[in-house]
């Protein structure tokens, strides 16, 4: 079986248009030095001799591919695709979706028309099993995993088209019978293996066979799903190994079946008790060999693994070849498959033992003799890396004498322990061997069986072989035969080629590496082009990739190239390139092609003869000796080219091959090259040239003696002589010649020792300026008596006189030098010009001193005396005179300055002390060192006389301080102390780090500091790098670890021993980087990368390269332990390129890939799993591509920037757009539109602005913002305002003539707006301070789970299915209440019927149960239900309440089948549309008026519920809470329940009402608090005051439970002996206009602060009922009723109070708004915004649904389509919730908050709608309200379409499963038979009708669905409605 890694990103399939990969440039080492192991890759490809020509990206795991040689095609199948590729270059040719499917493994194929399944079918992926050819039919043959392994016969050169169709859609002549059998072909589970083989037409048939392999799936498999069911389609229909008939052109009845003989099953079965112990994985099925001569054999091969199972003795994986025999010829018997079968196991172990052994069988690959095979040896996880294995090869002649052998010892001589007959196959004949008496075998029953003898066999020993090649992750082989090599290709689980070089003992000679895909394995198989074997096809779990075999022309030389030892690659001679064998012209002829065979001796070579040459010496011409595998250049176009063009004829003699001999023309003399300076001779470079190309090419000299004087003037003669060259001397031309007769006839010398040259001698000191004779001795003088000069250098020339033959005198030699010292060269030279030098071998040297120089002290100057310097010192330094003394003594020694101040107490400090006078020489202070009484030993190599002392410090016993001493004859001492202290080390930090290395530590302590020398070594060896040390710290940088282990960290001073601290570090694994993401930048980098891996917190610095095209690293950011960000580096041109990462300061290498032992060590670091896709950097412009955007400031100012096309993919928090300086706020960016605004004014300073967008390190200008208007605009504008002021002035004359009257007035008036509008602003400003600052508390009080007060979903069912319609909701149905009674017990209240027991009496139980069970079963026939509704809907008595129940009756009915009902809903939708359509479309869905569009509102419910409670119920809750607390901020009229705070005009407050607030301490022992502090207003009833006690103490406790506030009293204890009952009305109250004033807190004159009481009431007053019911007439609260009338009453204090119009205080309606907005707008983005977790898959489908039966109707209005989804889904049901919150919540809702959700309501409506608001000064505050955001909130509805639009497609299967789960979570909710029998009551009113419709409808009637339904009513009828009654 192939191993998978679900590795790879996803690609484009559109990618597949597969271009070539980019051209390599050559490489070049880069800078700095720890890139270079990284930087190799990108030549890996090519260096490697292997080449990458194509990929093709699969977007989705690649399965198998098939190749067709003679079109030039691949066939490649993927999960769910299939794909057609051309072969040259794998672009996408044609293409097939197969998957994902519906399907279930427990179900049969839906193929299979009898089979009905009753398992659900899930969206399953079809992974593709078997992709074989059938060239002789034009077929591919095409398995996949779905459908029990279903297969199909596709078009050969169209793989999207299907050929055959099978089973038949059209019924033919005969109907064709379609068997399991014959459908369940492949393995049904993606990991289960499946091998398959098309077999030549057996003798009779016409068509193919399929020779399939499949491990078993079924019941009691792995693989078989894990549930109850024992139902198992496999067993029974689905062979381990078949034959299947293919003959698509002959009878489709006989297709994919066994019966190929007549009742002869070609199947090989395991047993089903042996399927455990035989678990057959099939790796391979192919012919060998593959096109037999006529008459000859082929067989068909099954490679495989049996295993058995875990805890088994035998659970070793066994690698078994079975063998099947093929029909010879075309008139050959087909034998049944069992009788031929035969297997033996293949064992491939080297010499370690059971160690050494490699079970499981990988890849197989058949060469010509040889059966190639992949092993592996099982540890761990199957896709490990490290797995190892191993490749060896089986001779096919070894596999041919095993079976032979193995059928004798069963037939001719038993031998049980050789061979046994398969027992646990199903078609054994007997369960051993036997022999056959009087029967002689023939060859063929020894090859093939017989149907007499027993069969199928087993050979008991294995076939084994010893490994040719180990290596980890082995995945994949192929191997083709190349001259005499045998060249292996190996694919790895890590996405990498191997190519290996076996020698004819296979041995391997040589290997090379390329990554394929990173982390990708390779599959198993892998194929040569058929039409071209110089390229490998193969295919990684991602990618299709075709691979040149060999990149022969990276190798330049015909020594790389055949020592490259790769059998594909060899030298062409005369084209002079290295090439595959093919690539060279001729080369079948011999000579032609060199290879590497051969070995590189046979590279051709040349000699040139002479090879050197005497520039002044004529030759006739070269002779070429030519050598190496060349052909014969006789009779070829030959010329000898010595570059530069110049070029001579060659010719040769004759044909010859080996050893070849050339002529050749020497080139002339005045093209000689010119000779180099200071050399004597020229190397030129010579090629024979034929046919235009040098082939070979070979170097000569030319050499020039007359030269070597010039370049050796010292030692002319000498190297004369000593040359490589025939050079001779002339003594008396002092010349240098090649030829000796032009020599005087003199003695002249004959070797250099003969020379005349100086005789090396030492010369004392001589000081400047004065006047010397120095002697010089000579050697061979055979010119005793020439003038001689002695030189010095060029201006410095004496005279020299002879002495005797063999000395001379340098006379009156005078030197001068200013600088201390200074060296003269002595030479002697002949006088004359120009200059001729003896020779001098040993350069003589004179040193001249000054005494006067360098030496500025006494020790210094006296010191000179060891070099020879006669000096003196005497106020400076002079030169001492002949008759001066010697010199004295020196003063003390003066000490500047030591260096360090301190060191350890075990010494070893080098102490450096500078000064003067430090001793003439080492000497004088050798002993004379010391700090204290601790000596310190000076050092030879460092004493710098008189200045500098360094030496190494003594060990102190203690730490002292103490200066120190230098004694040279006299005695020194320091200013400065020099301290032996003790260091101590205490702890480092941070103690771990990766093993890897690069850890900054710092060790902590003291006196760290002192010292000369420190070491910190980690485990004791290793030295920690980068030191940097204080006086309590060390910081350094831990070396590489070898194991992730604790390991000790020595601190170590002068090279002494450790300072004693347990000191360690731990080594740990390093960190593993994963993956990375975004894998795209822009070329200029910026782009923000994430990394994700393991162990980053172990990590100090990491930085992120990018081999070969990247600009400078960019440093990353550490996030967490798993994330790490980084910018992507610039690149210099678009490419993909590997990254690389420093983690540390170390590059991070892939551990897993390293230990890939079969990559050479200097490879395995090439690699990076990491690539960057550089892309061009976006480009982007003004949306008409203008370059200046005129704007006037003031003016709201949105820009629309246009992107070109591009692949990045950004997000759009990836741009950043600026006007100047100025951010302009992104608000849509789509793949072509970026819409942005700026809320800010923009300076006008500038006048002009760029606008600049900015993506990553890209900056683009793409345009300038220009502010304030243009001139013509100014001059207009100047034009009207001077008209207008004109007329202004006329105007204005005329009016203040007739203003002054009203002058007075309106000043007033203005001074009243003033105030009022001071007032508005001063009262929203309070209120939404108070608001904001109670929302805030609420928010915080406000538990999430607990808080809100939700319904529970069966009460939010029956609230919102039965609101008033039904006649089963009656108003006594409320929730349970745990409210006590004035008795402390609770009421007994009713449920909702449908959630309590079905009340029947007993005696009518069982049939009405039954009949009931019946009627269930009718109601779940769609024909019939349908049915029932049109027949219901079409009575005119069934009224529009009797509709909604009847469908909320169905909806509880079929709670349970949410599917079914789901598609009932949808064929009734189908119906409503199809009449709406007819007439108006716009209208429908607009009410509820018929059945199914309540049942579409109860289907939005139960869908939308999570959505409700999870995303859309806290911030309903909130804006609920804030309207309550908003109102409860002003007065509130008791009677008529008017407010000074509300949304509604029609329920506010026309009064100035000056309320107070009242904070009340009360004390009330319920809903678990004792105490309170409660604020009210002092113009609250105490009825009022009660309800916010009550909230106050109750706002955790759902208001169901609350107590009611005529069930409580209130008092106040004004003393502590007085206190008063508190009431709405008593004795006290005050009378007004002949009506009572309710009482409120300032009629009590209750302070603030005041002690109240609340308790339980002992009998309930109803004397005076609910105070908003309280007659008019006789009460009233704030205001009289008549105050709201037009006409003013009489009183004064009311004339005072109607003086302002009361339209006026409908500006309180625009300060609650303005409070309430925020929880406004948070609603509705709650409920127009769509969850990535939990996205709204049921409005998704239903939008679907509508679009797609609009488009059927050719409906493309889009308002028509917007207006049918908003009265679907907002106003079918959310604008239902937001008027009724208690259908949600356990809550109160007031009148008072039921009219300000109204308008709420009425703003999300025109919110929804299309139509434009045409509003006026005339038009209700309540559309007025909300005018100005409704346009905002039309969009944001837009939007929320359109996100659903774009959301991906739900298929029924999807959208099934999703309401199976909602049916699921809330089954057994309700009782459905209550349901039922209410339905049942339509049905029984409407009997007569509904039978007349099901008779008139045809499919009901052949279903007898009238007979049923009759049935029901004979059960029911009898006694229903008494049933009922009693009940």
């Amino acid at each position: 079986m192939a191993r998978r890694a679900a590795g790879g990103a996803p690609l484009s399939a559109r990618a597949a248009a597969a271009s070539p990969l980019p051209p390599r440039p050559p490489f070049r080492a880069p800078s700095p030095c720890p890139l270079l192991p990284l930087l190799l890759l990108l030549g890996a490809a090519r260096a490697g001799a292997l080449e990458i020509q194509r990929r093709f990206p699969s977007p989705t795991p690649t399965n198998n591919f098939a190749l067709d040689g003679a079109a030039g095609t691949v066939y490649l199948a993927a999960v769910n695709r299939l794909y057609q590729l051309s072969g040259a270059n794998l672009s996408l040719e044609a293409e097939a979706a197969v998957g994902p499917v519906a399907d279930s493994p427990l179900c049969h194929a839906p193929q299979l028309p009898q089979a009905s399944c009753e398992h659900p079918r899930r969206l399953t992926d079809n992974y593709n099993k078997i992709l074989q050819l059938d060239p002789g039919q034009g077929l591919v043959v095409v398995c996949g995993s779905i459908y029990q392994g279903f297969c199909q016969l596709r078009r050969r050169g169209n793989i999207s088209a299907v050929a055959v169709r099978f089973p038949p859609a059209a019924p033919p002549a005969e109907p064709v019978t379609v068997f399991p059998s014959m459908l369940n072909v492949a393995a049904n589970h993606p990991n289960a293996s499946t091998v398959g083989l098309v077999l030549p037409p057996a003798a009779g048939t016409g068509g193919s066979r399929l020779l399939v392999g499949a491990t078993y799936t079924g019941y009691g498999s792995a693989f078989f799903p894990r549930n109850r069911s024992l139902e198992d389609h496999r067993f029974e229909n689905t062979p381990e190994i078949a034959i299947r008939s293919l003959d698509a052109r002959g009878d489709l009845a006989k297709l994919f079946t066994f019966d190929l003989n007549p009742s002869d099953d070609n199947i090989l079965k395991i047993k089903q008790g042996a399927k455990e112990q035989h678990k057959l994985g099939f790796v391979r099925a192919f012919l060998h060999p593959p096109d037999p001569p006529p008459g000859a054999p082929s067989y068909a091969y099954l490679a495989l693994n049996s295993e058995a199972r875990a805890g088994d003795k035998e659970s070793q994986a066994r690698s078994l070849l079975a063998r099947i025999c093929l029909p010879r010829g075309a008139g050959g018997d087909a034998k049944k498959l069992t009788e031929s079968y035969i297997q033996l196991g293949l064992q491939c172990a080297g010499g370690a033992g059971r160690g050494d052994l490699y079970s499981r069988l990988v890849s197989v690959f058949p060469a010509r003799e040889l059966l190639f095979a992949v092993f592996e040896r099982p540890q761990g996880s199957p896709a490990s890396r490290s797995t190892p294995a191993a490749l060896c090869a089986f001779r096919f002649a070894d596999v041919q004498a095993a079976i032979r052998a193995a059928r004798t010892a069963c037939f001719v001589e038993p031998a049980p322990d050789v061979v046994a007959v398969l027992d646990s196959v199903v078609q054994g004949t007997g369960p051993a061997c036997e022999r056959k008496r009087n029967i002689q075998l023939q060859p063929e029953q020894l090859d093939c069986g017989a149907a007499h003898l027993q069969h199928p066999l087993s050979i008991l020993q294995p076939l084994k072989a010893t490994p040719v090649f180990r290596a980890p992750g082995l995945s994949s082989v192929a191997v083709a035969s190349v001259s005499n090599y045998t060249v292996v290709f190996l694919g790895t689980v890590s996405g990498r080629l191997l190519k290996i070089n076996l020698n004819e003992s296979m041995q391997v000679v040589s290997r090379r590496v390329v990554t394929v895909a990173y982390g990708e394995p390779v599959h198993h198989v892998m194929q040569f082009d058929p039409a071209d074997p110089g390229y490998l096809y193969l295919m990684t779990s991602h990618q299709m990739a075709r691979v040149r075999v060999a990149a022969c022309a990276v190798h330049a030389t015909c020594g790389d190239c055949v020592g490259a030892a790769d059998a594909y690659c060899g030298w062409c001679a005369l084209e002079t390139r290295c090439t595959l064998q093919q690539d060279c012209a001729n080369y079948s002829q011999q000579h032609f092609w060199t290879s590497a065979s051969e070995g590189p001796s046979r590279c051709p070579a040349m000699t040139v003869l002479p090879a050197e040459i005497d520039v002044h010496q004529e030759y006739p011409g070269m002779i070429l000796q030519i050598s190496g595998s060349l052909p014969s250049l006789s009779g070829m176009e030959m010329a000898c080219d010595y570059g530069n063009n110049i070029r001579t004829v060659a010719r040769v003699p004759g044909p010859a091959f080996g050893h070849q001999i050339a002529y050749c023309n020497l080139l002339p003399r005045d093209q000689f090259p010119p000779f180099p300076p200071h050399q004597d001779h020229v190397i030129v470079e010579m090629s024979v040239r034929v046919n235009g190309r040098n082939i070979v090419r070979a170097n000569f000299t030319i050499y020039n003696c007359s030269r070597i004087g010039q370049v050796y003037p010292h030692t002319a003669c000498t190297s004369c002589l000593s040359a490589q060259w025939p050079c001779f001397w002339c003594t008396q031309q002092h010349a240098c010649v090649s030829n000796q007769s032009r020599c005087e006839a003199s003695p002249n010398p004959m070797s250099p020792q003969d020379c005349p040259q100086i005789l090396p001698s030492r010369l004392a000191p001589m000081p400047t300026g004065s006047l010397q004779s120095i002697p010089v001795h000579l050697a061979n003088a055979a010119f005793q008596g020439a003038a001689l000069e002695c030189s010095f250098g060029p201006e410095e020339i004496f005279e020299a006189v002879w002495v005797n033959e063999s000395t001379v005198h340098c006379n009156q030699v005078v030197l001068h030098t200013t600088q201390k010292s200074q060296m003269f060269p002595l030479s002697l030279q002949l006088k004359g010009q120009p200059a001729r030098f003896l020779d001098s071998p040993d350069p003589i040297t004179v040193e001249v001193y000054n005494c006067a120089m360098g030496s500025p002290d006494c020790s210094q100057c006296l010191g000179r005396e060891d070099l020879g310097h006669l000096c003196v010192w005497s106020d400076g330094c002079r030169l001492r005179g002949p008759l001066q003394p010697l010199p004295g003594t020196c003063p003390a020694p003066e000490i500047r300055a030591i260096e360090p101040l301190s060191g350890p107490l075990d010494g070893g400090t080098l102490l450096t002390i500078r000064g003067r006078n430090l001793g003439r020489r080492l000497s004088d202070v050798a002993h004379g060192v010391w700090i204290g009484s601790v000596a310190c030993e000076p050092l030879a190599d460092r004493y710098t006389v008189s200045e500098e002392i360094v030496c190494a410090t003594g060990p102190a016993p203690e730490a002292f301080s103490d200066m120190v001493t230098v004694n040279a004859s006299k005695e020194g001492k320091s200013r400065e102390r020099f301290s032996y202290v003790l260091p101590q080390v205490q702890f480092l930090e941070p103690d771990k780090g990766p093993k890897a290395g690069g850890t900054r530590i710092t060790i902590h302590g003291s006196d760290l500091h002192v010292g000369s020398e420190l070491q910190v070594l980690v485990n004791d060896t290793e030295p920690c790098t980068e030191l940097v040390r204080m006086d309590t710290s060390i910081t350094c940088t831990v070396p590489e670890g070898a194991l992730p282990a604790p390991v000790s960290v020595c601190v170590r001073f002068e090279r002494r021993g450790c300072v004693h601290s347990n000191l360690t570090f731990q080594y740990m694994q390093n960190p593993v980087i994963t993956a990375i993401s975004p894998r795209r930048s822009p070329v200029s980098g910026g782009r923000t990368i994430t990394v994700a891996g393991e162990r980053f917190h172990m990590v100090q610095n990491v930085s992120m390269a990018v081999h070969h095209i990247g600009r400078e690293p960019t440093l990353c950011k550490v996030l967490n332990s798993t994330l790490i960000t980084c910018p992507s580096p610039g690149a210099l041109s678009n490419a993909s390129a590997p990254v690389d990462f420093f983690i540390n300061g170390r590059a991070y290498t892939d551990e897993a890939a390293v230990a890939e032992e079969l990559l050479d060590p200097q490879e395995a670091r090439r690699g990076s799993r990491f690539r960057l896709d550089y892309l061009p950097d976006p480009q982007f412009s003004t949306a008409k591509r203008e370059k200046w955007i005129k704007h006037h400031p003031g003016e709201p100012l949105t820009l629309v920037i246009h992107k070109e096309q591009d692949s990045l993919g950004l997000e759009s928090h990836e741009y950043r757009i600026k006007i100047g300086q100025v951010a302009c706020d992104i608000q849509i960016v789509s793949d072509r539109v970026i819409h942005c605004s700026v809320n800010e004014s923009l300076g006008t300073a500038e006048g002009q602005l760029p606008i600049t967008i900015q993506v990553g390190n890209f900056n683009q200008t793409i345009a300038t913002l220009q502010l304030g208007g243009s001139e013509t605009a100014i001059i207009v504008s100047i034009v009207i305002c001077s008209v207008l002021l004109l007329l202004s002035v006329v105007a204005l004359f005329v009016f203040c003539t007739k203003s002054r009257r009203a002058e007075r007035y309106w000043q007033k008036t203005l001074l009243q707006m003033e105030e009022m509008e001071s007032q508005i602003r001063e009262e929203i400003r309070k209120g939404f301070a108070e608001l904001q600052t109670d929302m805030t508390d609420l928010t915080k009080e406000l538990n999430r789970s607990q808080g809100i007060p939700f319904l529970e979903y069966k009460h939010f069912v029956t609230r919102t299915f039965f609101p008033k319609c039904s006649s089963l909701y009656e108003e006594r149905y409320v929730l349970p209440s745990q409210t006590l009674n004035s008795q402390g017990s609770a009421p007994v209240q009713e449920t909702h019927p449908l959630l309590g027991e079905w009340k029947i009496p007993e005696s009518c139980r069982p049939n009405m149960e039954e009949g009931i069970s019946l009627f269930s079963s009718l109601l779940n026939n769609k024909h019939f239900l349908i049915v029932f509704v049109h027949a219901l809907e079409q009575q005119k008595d069934f009224a529009v309440r009797d509709r909604c129940s009847l469908a909320s009756l169905l909806t509880i009915a079929l709670h349970g089948k949410l599917e079914y009902y789901t598609g009932i809903m949808k064929e009734l939708l189908v119906d409503l549309i199809d009449a709406s359509a007819a007439k108006n479309p716009k209208l429908m869905l607009r009410r509820t008026e018929s059945v199914v569009e309540k049942m579409l509102t109860n289907w939005m419910s139960i869908c939308m519920y999570s959505c409700l409670r999870e995303t859309v119920g806290e911030p309903f809750f909130l804006l609920l809470c804030a309207i309550k607390q908003q109102i409860n901020k002003g007065s509130i009229d008791a009677i008529t329940g008017k407010a000074r705070y509300t949304l509604n005009e029609e329920w506010l407050l026309r009064e100035n009402i000056e309320a107070k607030p009242r904070n009340l301490n009360v004390s009330f022992q319920g809903c678990g608090m004792d105490s309170l502090s409660v604020r009210a207003m002092d113009t609250d009833t105490l009825t009022q005051v009660k309800e916010k006690i009550l909230e106050a103490f109750c706002k955790n406790v759902p208001y169901s439970q609350w107590p009611r506030a005529e069930d409580v009293d209130l008092e106040w204890f004004a003393s502590s002996t007085q206190s008063y009952i508190l009431r709405d009305l008593d004795d006290t109250s005050v009378v007004e206009d002949g009506r009572k004033k309710l009482n409120t807190l300032a009629h009590y004159k209750i302070p603030e602060g005041a002690s109240l009481a609340m308790s339980l009431t002992d009998k309930k007053d109803n004397t005076l009922g609910r105070v908003k019911d309280l007659d008019t007439e006789k009460y009233f609260h704030l205001v009289l009723p008549t105050d709201e009338l037009a006409e003013p009453k009489k009183s004064h204090r009311q004339s005072h109070r109607k003086k302002v119009l009361p339209e006026i205080y409908l500006t309180r309606l625009l300060s609650t708004k303005g409070t309430l907005q925020k929880f406004l707008d948070d609603l509705f983005k709650a409920i127009l915004s769509i969850r990535e977790d939990k996205p709204p898959l049921a409005v998704k489908y239903f939008f679907d649904f509508l679009e797609e039966q609009a488009e059927k109707r050719g409906i493309s209005d889009p308002d028509t389509l917007h207006i049918w989804k908003t009265n679907s889904l907002p106003l079918r049901f959310w604008v239902n919730i937001l008027k009724n919150p208690q259908f949600v919540f356990d809550i109160d809702k007031t009148d008072h908050i039921d009219a300000c959700l109204s308008v709420i309501a009425q703003a999300f409506i025109d919110a929804c709608s299309i139509s434009d608001l045409q509003l006026g000064k005339d038009s209700p505050t309540n559309k007025l309200l909300y005018a100005k955001e409704i346009p905002e909130y039309r969009k944001i509805v837009q939007r929320y379409y359109k996100q659903i639009h774009d959301m991906t497609p739900l298929s029924e299967q999807e959208m099934n499963a999703h309401l199976a789960e909602e049916s699921r979570k809330y089954q057994n909710e309700f009782n459905t038979n209550v349901a039922m029998a209410e339905i049942y009551k339509y049905a029984k009113r409407y009997r007569t009708q509904i039978m007349t419709a099901l008779e008139a409808n045809p499919t009901a009637r052949r279903t007898q669905l009238q007979h049923k339904f009759e049935q029901v009513v004979a059960l029911m009828e009898d006694n229903i409605y008494e049933c009922y009654s009693e009940a």
